[in-house]
């Protein structure tokens, strides 16, 4: 079954003078029905009046625990099984119908499985009638000699009553009466012997207080939810037996008091019960029940008796009803027949039966969802949408929970153990729905005439103090003189009676005479007034036909406007369905446009990322070329120095060769007896003490360590294992480096300067020392990297080099040679070599001292 849309409720409107803030809960009893047969298993017990226990039943004793599963619940109270249909209605139903009388509303539903005596409870059965021919003689007795005649009350198609004068309430009943088949029944028909027995109720029972200056009219309707759709049960449909017309379904509406009724129901106005009772049996042969497995005649569809009073004052002379439409007062009792909660395992329904069982349940959970959710509103203080339109049950009764009149549930159970899991379902829906609430309804208003009008101005009866007229007649006779004969020869007693009676019979003879005039003077006097009535009554029936005439196409508009109204519907409804799948679309495209939106940001971040890490990567490589150009340039810059100056060296060896004179060329000696007598090697300086002024007295220099240019920063000192130790003089020293061998990634993340220690043996064979220095920066992955900056080079040589010398000790005295040996030494000293601070020239070398020249 397709639920209906759904709406936020309207918001009740708070009437003047209702008492919001007094509640009263839901009144929920319950009856337990006889056993079948006295040998049943049954599984309910009752306790007291108001508690019952459950019984699990041997089929289903044992729960997680082994133990046996026994629960009890209250009710406000329990009838039992011997309990009579009038005991249940004094407690239940007669508060409804006495509140109904005083312009209150009242609803009385019946609620349990299938087979549970619902329908007994509420229609009864021959010999015991059930609440509702009850409740209708309740009415009918409160109200028998305060009823208006039939048609002072006239229902409209707005869930609302017109009121007419008495002229017109006896044209329409003169109207009605001469169709031939009347729709309104008779109240001198004879009761039908199907249901005599059920409307016979032998105890009285009549409400207190009922208002005697007013008139009322009941009307009654009877309505069926079947699969979710409301059927009249009291409409006329036209037999065709070519093409039967099936019936039509009924609509919800709202009227202007926000009340829901069913739009183009049948109401009848009812005098008795017996006419009353006789419309719901003629509705009741209508209403589908069929064959289960559990049930012979099953309920299919859940049943409304509405028992609508109409109430209206009398006018200041309590004549005549008082012709103002604001003063009627209208009051409703419903009287629901639920259909039976089943379980189709155990109906073994199918097809139809099977659809049934399913609408049926779907509309009785409706109802539990909506006692859920009002409890919780109402404990938790929550403002949840109650689920009314999911159903057309709930719908329909809505206004009763928001308070509109009071709610009365009457439980049935059968105690019989195959009902045991059903009741326990319906055991636990009871105890949620008496936690409900429903406001009080409102008192209705005083209409502010004097009370007691009806009686004021008619005139009194026998108990008064003035005598009828037979009274008058009787004692204007002469009195008749004593009958009494004592003698058998009395002959004055006969003549004397005789005589009264001849003037009693002449006195009455004037009187007929007297009596037969004004009889003949009255009859002139009523055909008078006849012929004034006739020539009302065509006059009327004139304005009738016009009236007629308009009623015709005014119903015509209206059918025109209804058929316009149903098509606008369906409309409205293919719009709200395009409309959903237009917002469901709408919604589904802005969804995938937010994540195309967030993708081309995140697309649009990477490619800035990206472009800011090609941009460093780019300045970086740049920087990286720059500086290879620069020490390639340096480098062949120093080269071409280099080999300027070899050049030059070997240009003024060659001259000292050529100017020195010839002599005899001295032994070179071998490099090991040099390396043994280095002290008589040659007569020059050693080269390191050359930079300051030869003197042999000088006291020996103190071997000290260089100091970096850069020892204000933290230094990784990384000597590999494999390095040699080198007697230099001058030896690289940083302090608070960090030494280590191998470069590790917790000592570059300490540091801002690397210096890498590397040794190799150069060409002439000594070992060449170059000092690796770089700066340290953090990478963006977390690590570390190291940018080389610099090399330090540091060289060791052997005076007696690969070049020719010649040796002071050999070579003969001669001013010119010792100056020449001197200059060649000194030569080869006076070159240095060093690197510039910070310079960005990689490998570069410069050297800043020229040979220095002979001195004159």
């Amino acid at each position: 079954m397709k639920s209906a849309r759904a709406k936020t409720p309207r918001k009740p409107i708070v009437k003047k003078g209702s008492q919001t803030n007094l509640k009263d809960p839901v009144g929920v009893y319950c009856r337990v029905r006889p056993l079948g047969f006295p040998d049943q298993e049954c599984c309910i017990e009752v306790i007291n009046n108001t508690t019952v226990q459950l019984h699990t039943p041997e089929g289903y004793r044992l729960n997680r625990n082994g133990d046996y599963k026994e629960t009890q619940y209250s009710f406000k109270q329990v009838f039992g099984t011997h309990t009579t249909q009038k005991e249940l209605f004094d407690v239940v139903a007669n508060p409804l119908v006495d509140d109904l009388i005083h312009g209150k509303n009242g609803l009385l539903f019946t609620y349990g499985v299938t087979g549970s005596g619902k329908t007994h409870t509420m229609t009864g059965s021959p010999g015991e009638g059930g609440l509702l021919p009850r409740c209708l003689d309740m009415i009918f007795n409160s109200i028998g000699s305060f009823q208006a005649k039939r048609y002072v009350f006239k229902s409209n198609d707005r869930n609302s009553m017109d009121i007419q004068c008495e002229v017109d309430a006896l044209l329409e009943r003169q109207k009605r009466e001469a169709m031939p088949n009347p729709k309104t029944p008779s109240s001198k028909r004879q009761v039908d012997p199907e249901f005599a027995d059920m409307i016979t109720v032998q105890e009285f029972c009549k409400a207190e207080e009922v208002d005697e200056d007013s008139v009322y009219g009941v009307f009654v309707s009877y309505i069926e939810i079947y699969n979710n759709y409301i059927y009249d049960l009291l409409e006329e449909v036209p037999f065709d037996p070519i093409k039967p017309k099936p019936p039509q379904s009924k609509l919800l509406r709202e009227d202007k008091n926000h009340n829901m009724y069913v739009a183009g129901c049948t109401e009848v106005e009812v005098k008795s019960t017996e006419e009353a009772f006789e419309v719901f049996w003629r509705g009741q042969k209508k209403r589908r029940i069929a064959n289960t497995h559990l049930n012979r005649e099953s309920s299919r569809s859940h049943s409304v008796f509405n028992i609508k009073l109409v109430q209206a004052p009398l006018d200041a002379d309590g004549d005549n009803v008082l012709q103002e439409k604001e003063q009627i007062t209208i009051s409703q009792l419903s009287l629901v027949d639920l259909a039976g909660s089943e379980r189709t395992n155990r109906t073994r329904a199918e097809g139809n039966r099977l659809r049934e069982a399913g609408n049926i349940n779907q509309s009785l959970m409706t109802l539990r969802t909506c006692m859920d959710v009002l409890r919780e509103n109402q404990m938790y203080g929550t403002n949840k949408m109650v689920p009314y339109r999911d159903s057309k049950l709930t719908h329909l009764f809505k206004n009763y929970f928001d308070g509109e009149g009071k709610v009365r549930m009457i439980v049935c159970v059968n105690p019989k153990a195959e009902d045991y899991e059903e009741n326990l379902q319906v055991m636990r829906f009871a105890e949620v729905t008496q936690e409900v609430e429903v406001a009080r309804p409102v008192d209705k208003a005083i209409c502010g005439l004097t009370p007691g009008r009806r009686y004021r101005n008619q005139p009194r009866g026998p108990i008064g103090n003035e005598p009828l007229v037979t009274d008058v007649v009787l004692q204007s006779f002469p009195p008749l003189p004593s009958c009494e004969i004592l003698d058998i020869n009395d002959e004055q007693t006969l003549p004397r009676l005789i005589e009264a009676l001849e003037k009693r019979h002449h006195l009455r003879q004037m009187m007929i005479d007297e009596f037969n005039k004004q009889s003949n003077a009255f009859k002139a006097l009523l055909q008078e007034f006849d012929n004034a009535v006739l020539s009302k009554e065509n006059h009327m029936q004139g304005k009738l036909n016009e009236k007629e005439k308009m009623i015709s196409g005014q119903k015509l508009e209206i059918e025109r406007l209804e058929k316009k109204n149903k098509t606008l519907e369906y409309k409205i409804e293919i719009l709200e369905k395009t409309t959903t799948i237009y917002e469901e679309d709408k919604r589904n495209l802005q969804q995938e446009l937010e994540t195309q939106n967030q993708k081309l940001q995140r697309q649009f971040s990477d490619k800035r990322r990206l472009e800011a890490r090609l941009q460093g990567m780019v300045t970086e490589t740049t920087m990286k070329w720059e500086k290879e150009c620069e020490r390639r340039v340096a480098a062949k810059q120093l080269e071409m120095q280099n080999k300027l100056w070899v050049k030059d060296e070997k240009l003024k060896q060659l001259k000292a060769i050529v100017t020195e004179p010839k002599t005899e060329k001295p032994e070179r000696p071998s490099r090991e007896r040099d390396r043994e007598k280095v002290t008589q090697r040659s007569v020059s300086p050693s080269p390191v003490p050359f930079l300051f002024q030869p003197d042999q007295n000088a006291p020996p220099i103190r071997l000290r360590h260089r100091r970096s240019r850069s020892a204000g920063d933290r230094w990784v000192d990384h000597k590999p294992a494999s390095n040699m130790q080198t007697e230099t003089v001058m030896q690289p020293h940083v302090p608070h480096a960090i030494t280590v061998s191998v470069a590790n990634e917790k000592a570059l993340a300490k540091c801002e300067k690397y210096m890498l220690t590397h040794q190799e043996l150069a060409s002439d064979g000594e070992i060449e020392t170059k000092l690796i220095k770089g700066d340290i920066y953090k990478t963006r992955g977390g690590g570390q990297s190291v940018q080389f900056t610099d090399i330090e080079t540091l060289k060791q040589e052997s005076p007696n080099g690969s070049r020719k010398r010649r040796s002071s000790t050999v070579a003969p005295a001669q001013p010119d040679g010792a100056e020449s040996e001197w200059t060649d030494v000194e030569t080869r000293c006076s070159v240095a070599v060093e690197m510039k601070a910070g310079s960005q020239l990689g490998p570069g070398y410069q050297h800043h001292a020229q040979p220095k020249r002979k001195k004159p």
